[in-house]
């Protein structure tokens, strides 16, 4: 028997519909982070149906630290204004400000990675994968494992969220997706940080 307060609590982790935290407990016999799981993976899904569609609103927010001495404005899109105007989407453009803020990235995604900052990178990684000794091909490995952790530490969407780091930033947009039914993007972001 699934309680209220199971389904409550899931909604309060997620932010999707009740109904939905609902089927997504009993389809895992009361188990949480099954179900958790389970409504990640309908996130996803249903964030990759709706990727083709157009973005016709955005909203900017700030986040500047509590020292005053780091902060970030993200431009966040939706399909409508209607969302654009929400509370909760406007909180989501907040907490990424802050995501940012704390985090440093320097790419929205990986389309953003040019060649130039690939090889840049590669030329930073290879005195030390060439002093271990090791076969070319092992070698190659070895450059390509560095290059897609620091690559996945530099880009926005496959970070962990500061706040929860279970889910990456995708994850978190994923599940407004899913709560809005509207495609949802992150547009363009800058991280400011004070002189010494």
């Amino acid at each position: 028997m699934i309680t209220t307060e199971q389904i409550k609590e899931l909604r309060d982790l997620t932010g999707v519909s009740i109904m939905q935290c609902k089927k997504a407990l009993e389809e895992s016999g009361g188990d949480k982070e099954k179900a958790l799981f389970a409504l990640r993976k309908k996130s996803k899904e249903i964030a990759e149906k709706k990727d083709e569609r157009t973005l016709g609103a955005s909203v900017v927010d700030a986040y500047i630290h509590s020292n005053k001495k780091v902060g970030a404005l993200i431009e966040l899109s939706c399909e409508t204004d209607f969302v654009a105007r929400n509370e909760e989407f406007l909180g989501l453009a907040r907490e990424i400000a802050m995501h940012i803020t704390a985090m440093s990235p320097e790419f929205i995604d990986e389309s953003q990675i040019t060649e130039e900052a690939r090889a840049k990178i590669t030329e930073l990684f290879k005195k030390e994968v060439e002093e271990t000794g090791k076969p070319a091909d092992i070698k190659a490995k070895m450059m390509e494992g560095k290059l897609a952790t620091y690559f996945s530490e530099k880009t926005l969407l496959l970070q962990p969220f500061v706040k929860n780091p279970d889910m990456t930033i995708k994850d978190l947009i994923n599940g407004y997706v899913q709560k809005f039914g509207e495609k949802i993007a992150v547009a363009r972001f800058v991280r400011f940080s004070a002189a010494k």
